[in-house]
């Protein structure tokens, strides 16, 4: 039987999610696969490919051509990597937040028990840590922060997770 762990962090943008999934990964022992960063040149490439802006993350558009793509690629790194080492994989999953079957499909998929974090903070400190990152990525969210609340509402998990408030001391590391 395999051992080794599988993490899956989750949240709305800003939460301090690659922030979390780095400690967890150092605490842990294991790989990280955050969203952000291992798919990051095929998107860009691809988005620009398909004639679309290479920082776009939250148009229907970019939803429908990269988004289960860039999950999959997540998982499927993660399967090669779990029977050596515990895995942190990093992302929104926000579809997946609001499926009660997801962590049985976690298991199933991998053959572990899945352990899921939810991290959140207040939407003030979620704007001022994306105006921090200064991420081009970002732009949009910040030109019209009250329209991106309105457009992507925080999902709330439907099965328990572990949940971590990133605006309090006791939440920013593992």
């Amino acid at each position: 039987m395999n051992m080794n762990q599988l993490h899956i962090v989750t949240g709305a943008a800003g939460v301090g999610k690659s922030t979390f999934g780095k400690n967890l990964a150092t605490n842990r022992a294991a790989i990280l696969l955050d969203s952000d960063t291992v798919t990051e040149p095929v998107v860009r490439a691809g988005l620009s490919a398909a004639g679309m802006e290479p920082t776009d993350r939250d148009s229907a558009e970019y939803k429908r051509l990269f988004r289960d793509a860039v999950y999959e690629c997540l998982f499927n790194t993660a399967a090669d990597n779990l029977p050596h080492v515990s895995v942190v994989i990093v992302g929104p999953f926000t579809r997946e937040l609001g499926d009660a079957n997801w962590p049985d499909q976690l298991r199933s998929r991998f053959g572990v028990e899945p352990t899921v974090w939810y991290l959140t903070c207040d939407d003030e400190l979620r704007r001022q840590r994306i105006e921090r990152r200064g991420n081009p990525r970002d732009a949009a969210k910040l030109r019209d922060w009250s329209r991106h609340i309105a457009d992507a509402p925080v999902a709330e998990p439907v099965f328990d997770v572990m949940r971590i408030d990133t605006g309090t001391s006791t939440g920013t590391g593992m």
